[in-house]
């Protein structure tokens, strides 16, 4: 049994988890109070428009950003009290991150790119695994500039799942694809989630992505509007783009 499929209860749950940039009238209320429970081992999306809250809570359940109040747990440990140096430790030990760019060393292969976590991770994947994970396995001797805009991203979401993450969290992993492509994308996260164990969260504004999700959260103003537990998962390429 894996470290992940070993885990029961909740990955995260947050208790009035609040945050505002700036001040007075000029104040941006980015969270307002947000109560949820996450259940480890799921496949959650995050779904709602450009400023409704849904990356700022990535941010701090990902241990990037501060709450200004409330609390916010990672299983059993209370992230709104960790230090910075804590902060640091909980990202390097169980945290993997994918965003709309790729953000890959263009002067380095696609295996090198992945081999650079392994080398400061605790229990890392053999980058040729978390590769052969992504269905990239004969393309590690390729620079990103050979590789098309959906293998980078699959370059990016390699290096995540080379660290053995207990959480993914994916910040709009599509937004930079077409559709095609992107749906190759989403099956790969979904391939990570059932095959590493990993709870996976992706952030999205594309309402058809929540058809695949385990979990839907959607968010509007700062909140959590609705919860959507779906019994039937559409597999990622019968999504409608």
């Amino acid at each position: 049994m894996s470290r992940h499929e070993a885990l029961k209860g909740n990955a995260f749950s947050t208790r009035g988890l609040t945050k505002i940039y700036g001040e007075g009238p000029a104040a941006v209320h980015a969270l307002r109070g947000v109560d949820l429970e996450l259940p480890n081992g799921e496949l959650v999306v995050l779904l709602g428009q450009s400023g409704s809250g849904k990356s700022t809570l990535l941010n701090i359940i990902g241990g990037l950003d501060r709450a200004t109040a409330g609390e916010a747990f990672f299983q059993d440990r209370d992230l709104t009290r960790m230090s910075d140096a804590q902060l640091t430790r909980y990202r390097r030990e169980h945290v993997g991150f994918v965003f709309q760019f790729y953000n890959l060393m263009p002067s380095l292969t696609a295996h090198e790119n992945v081999e650079l976590v392994t080398e400061i991770a605790q229990n890392p994947m053999e980058a040729d695994m978390a590769l052969e994970l992504v269905n990239l396995g004969d393309r590690g001797h390729h620079f990103p500039a050979q590789l098309s805009g959906g293998e980078q991203q699959r370059v990016a979401i390699a290096r995540a799942v080379a660290k053995n993450p207990t959480v993914l969290f994916c910040d709009e992993p599509t937004g930079a694809l077409d559709s095609t492509t992107g749906r190759a994308v989403l099956q790969v996260l979904k391939d990570v989630n059932e095959k590493t164990g990993a709870t996976v969260l992706i952030v999205t504004h594309a309402a058809a992505t929540a058809a695949m999700a385990d979990r839907v959260l959607h968010f509007a103003d700062g909140v959590i509007r609705d919860v959507v537990v779906n019994t039937v998962k559409l597999n990622p390429e019968d999504i409608e783009w």
